[in-house]
């Protein structure tokens, strides 16, 4: 291997498992959200079906 491929090489096992560890950190510095803001008003979407056109 030339010097150039081994210097990518390094690279981007740096950048691959770098970022894990970035976002591992990242993940337990800031965890999942435990409680939610209440919702809005129900609208009833779920109610109504699509628009069905005659072709």
């Amino acid at each position: 291997m030339t010097g150039i491929a081994i210097t990518f090489l390094i690279l981007s096992i740096i950048l691959v498992w770098g970022g894990l560890i970035a976002s591992t950190l990242y993940l337990r510095s800031r965890p999942e959200i435990a409680d939610y803001p209440p919702g809005a008003v129900d609208d009833h979407r779920e109610d109504t079906a699509p628009i069905e056109h005659d072709t």
